[in-house]
């Protein structure tokens, strides 16, 4: 009995430190676009464009991840290119929020060290 709990606590301690490390946290681009659906009331058609373009993205980033070398200095050139395709297919107000959401989201990663700087 000792045996079994001890390896229960063993093997939640590995699933603590591998959240805590960001595990699991890979947004698909399903799950992103829904998650903007829901954030900035996007209608159908935009959701699928929305869609379409992060499948784009991800489909680059898997092959920057795949090429080795310099990852991160690719990702940010990508990472725009991708940000301005959605606010293209968002209203003004949208758009406006769009951008404060991102704001917000670099202001938690800077406080948070930059996410493993």
């Amino acid at each position: 009995m000792k045996k079994f709990l001890l390896m229960c606590c063993f093997f939640l301690g590995i699933a603590a430190a591998s959240h805590a490390q960001g595990g699991g946290r890979r947004f698909n681009p399903e799950d992103r676009a829904k998650q903007l659906q829901t954030q900035l009331k996007l209608n159908d058609d935009q959701t699928a464009k929305v869609t379409a373009i992060y499948k784009t993205q991800f489909t680059k980033m898997d092959s920057l991840r795949k090429a080795g070398g310099d990852f991160r200095s690719s990702m940010r050139p990508l990472m725009d290119s991708t940000n301005k395709q959605v606010k293209a297919v968002l209203t003004t107000e949208q758009a406006a929020e769009f951008d404060k959401m991102q704001q917000e989201r670099m202001n938690r990663m800077r406080q948070n060290g930059g996410g493993g700087k």
